[in-house]
């Protein structure tokens, strides 16, 4: 009797062993915590996540895939021992890592061959493009703040029959957990560096447009203009320069829409503006030239509106040429203004048209040149400024120095409660 006790006595040191191993995953996913904490870069943190997963796992091969929410698609980011996958994206409903994804939880595949779903089927296709044998699958989701950001993916256990067992299951599901927050983190690191990189583009590009405005001159000089963007760029222009023998050039354009498209247009628009303007002396020629310009290059639906002008300040006359611009408003000796509305199409629309030009008697008077920023600006009951609120700032302000009555208009204008949604641009030229 006490040999039989002898013979069926239980084995005691399996406990220690799982302990053990607990012991040793315990650590492992304190290392990743840790490791992932020290690293923001996404690249780095996916090779991290890879080579732990493998080593742990016994895998012969691991992925990582991202899941891409405009296309709905599984796109492979990171990838060891397996290659080509980079080449394919792969609807999120289909294979084990679609299954993963639906139901949030690590699937095993045992044995590939003996599976009579069409998850065999999916994987011999997918092994005969990247040139891989896949014989077990084990998948877990990546789920971080309860969002499903993609799946881990391990290939065959590197044993002699090559399949995972249900313990694989689980440790792959338990090291998921630390790997996701860390992919999550560092592409939300990732995006933020983005971010700052492109709004210091913006900034320098916001930086360029204002060097290609023109300063303003001390008084008698016979133009002034202000340009305050709404945001860091710009879709308004102005330029004016010293023609030589009493002439003075300037040209004041707004593109249509916001953004950096049209921050880009206005840049081609005023550069071309720039260099033409101080040998043509015809504003329609100019305004036909641009036009032929910027129709080629212009995106669809893009335009400018553009108003051209030149002041004679000996013949006390001004040459203008519109396309599309808002009508210029004439404030003359006598108190009164009037505007000049000819006008032909925005720049950009039709690349045949022939743009015609207008000569004015100007003499004792300001011509003020502006964006529909100006007049359509609003108070918070919803109230447009309109030409006529614009006029009175005009009469307002019209013995300062025209170098900074434009400053004073604009800061008199937003003072008064009025919220700016667009650029507010104002070119005048004073007539003596």
């Amino acid at each position: 009797m006490q040999n039989i006790k002898m013979f069926f006595k239980s084995k005691k040191p399996e406990p220690a062993k799982q302990d053990s191993t607990m012991s040793q995953d315990l650590a492992i996913i304190t290392q990743m915590n840790q490791e992932f904490a020290t690293s923001l870069d996404l690249n780095e943190t996916l090779q991290t996540s890879l080579e732990v997963i493998i080593k742990r796992i016994n895998a012969q091969a691991a992925n990582i895939f991202l899941i891409e929410e405009k296309k709905q698609v599984f796109q492979c980011i990171a990838s060891k021992h397996q290659a080509y996958l980079e080449d394919y994206e792969i609807p999120l409903t289909q294979g084990v890592m679609g299954k993963a994804v639906l139901q949030k939880k690590c699937i095993r595949v045992g044995d590939v061959r003996k599976d009579v779903r069409e998850i065999a089927e999916f994987y011999f296709d997918l092994d005969n493009k990247t040139n891989f044998t896949t014989y077990s699958v084990l998948c877990a989701p990546l789920i971080a703040a309860n969002e499903c950001i993609g799946v881990i993916h391990c290939l065959n256990k590197k044993t002699t029959n090559k399949l995972f067992e249900e313990n694989d299951r689980k440790l792959l599901e338990t090291l998921a957990t630390p790997a996701a927050l860390a992919i999550r983190n560092a592409r939300m690191a990732k995006e933020l560096i983005d971010k700052n990189r492109m709004q210091k583009e913006i900034e320098i590009v916001g930086e360029i447009q204002k060097n290609l405005l023109s300063k303003n001159r001390e008084a008698p000089f016979p133009i002034a203009g202000i340009n305050i963007p709404a945001k860091v760029v710009s879709g308004d222009f102005y330029n004016f320069s010293d023609l030589g023998d009493g002439k003075y050039g300037f040209g004041v354009a707004d593109v249509s829409g916001k953004g950096i498209k049209s921050s880009l247009l206005m840049s081609k628009a005023s550069s071309l503006y720039r260099c033409l303007s101080k040998t043509m002396f015809s504003a329609a020629d100019l305004l036909n030239l641009l036009n032929k310009e910027i129709c080629e290059t212009a995106a669809r639906g893009m335009f400018v509106t553009m108003l051209i002008g030149i002041y004679d300040s000996k013949k006390k006359e001004i040459l203008i040429a519109n396309a599309g611009h808002e009508p210029p408003l004439i404030y003359s000796k006598d108190g009164k203004f009037s505007n000049h509305t000819e006008s032909g199409p925005p720049l950009g629309i039709m690349p045949k048209i022939k743009y015609n030009e207008t000569i004015l008697k100007f003499s004792e008077s300001s011509m003020y040149v502006f964006t529909d920023g100006i007049t359509e600006i609003k108070d918070p009951n919803g109230e447009m400024l309109g030409s006529e609120g614009f006029e009175n700032y005009i009469k307002k302000y019209q013995s300062t120095p025209n170098n900074s009555r434009l400053k004073v208009i604009i800061e008199d204008i937003v003072k008064s409660g009025k919220i700016q949604k667009d650029d507010l641009t104002i070119v005048v030229v004073d007539g003596n």
